[in-house]
């Protein structure tokens, strides 16, 4: 269990979307696993921790959703979903965003990054660019705000399939090769500094507000790239706009990364483009 006493000042709520399954993929296989994997993150000031239980409870009972135990995304209907969105947005917290479009990786197997990462390499790497994203900022705010680094704990929605100790060692390794310089696709690196092997934990999606809440972003922004899936929709991750992240005012490839790299690799359809044109993406 990870070390509670160890003290943060910020806290990342993980969830996903789709599936990382790559050896069939839709619309290339009729049987195949989801075209797209969405890695969302709510990120928040520890001072907050605790009103997260109450965001959950406001949102429910302004939206009539309170059957059940928790706040399910996929259990909304349309409009709902839209509104859920735009309460999530009036609080005080940060959205990211990681959106794989699988097609070109169908039947892919990098050995390379299995051998550092594991059998789940692929979502390891795409948890990889989210942490990127979320250390730069956290690390940033930090020393704008305390003149030093402070830790952000990590919390993963616990899905059957990962293993999230793989993901922590992954990341232990990533630490070590910015310390040493040494980093393999050093675009970014995670900001080592404001993370700590203790302060990951993974829990049931229901037990844990911030999870609930994190499921919105991640289900929402996968809702908007699945435009050939039935419940396609745009409004409801439109509506996290004025809480996405920003490096330097910019949206695109910090708050919401498109995957692959760059963004007309992905061959998407003029519907799919339009949440990705919208955060700023140009193809």
């Amino acid at each position: 269990m990870p070390n509670s006493s160890e003290t943060y000042e910020y806290i990342l709520y993980i969830d996903e979307a789709g599936d990382d399954g790559l050896k069939r993929v839709k619309p290339i296989d009729e049987k195949g696993g989801s075209e797209w994997l969405c890695i969302g993150g709510l990120l928040i000031r520890a001072q907050y921790e605790e009103d997260t239980v109450k965001w959950v409870k406001d949102i429910r009972a302004d939206i009539n959703a309170v059957q059940g135990p928790a706040l399910h995304y996929r259990d909304l209907s349309p409009t709902k979903r839209r509104r859920a969105c735009e309460l999530l947005a009036e609080h005080p917290c940060r959205f990211f965003a990681v959106v794989s479009n699988k097609k070109n990786m169908r039947g892919y197997n990098n050995t390379r990054a299995a051998k550092r990462g594991g059998k789940q390499w692929y979502y390891n790497y795409c948890v990889r660019l989210l942490m990127e994203r979320v250390t730069d900022f956290c690390l940033g705010d930090s020393i704008k705000r305390f003149g030093e680094s402070r830790y952000v704990k990590v919390i993963f929605s616990a899905r059957g399939g990962h293993s999230y100790g793989q993901t922590k060692a992954y990341w232990e390794l990533l630490k070590a090769q910015a310390v040493g310089g040494s980093t393999y696709l050093n675009k970014r690196e995670i900001a080592h500094q404001v993370l700590r092997f203790g302060l990951v934990e993974y829990v049931p999606h229901y037990s844990v507000a911030g999870l609930q809440l994190a499921d919105v972003v991640a289900s929402s922004v996968y809702q908007a790239a699945d435009a050939l899936g039935p419940k396609w929709a745009l409004e409801p991750a439109k509506a996290l706009e004025p809480r996405m992240g920003r490096e330097d005012g910019v949206i695109a490839d910090y708050g919401i990364v498109l995957q692959p790299s760059p963004p007309w690799r992905a061959e998407l359809t003029n519907d799919q483009e339009l949440i990705f044109r919208h955060y700023g993406y140009r193809f």
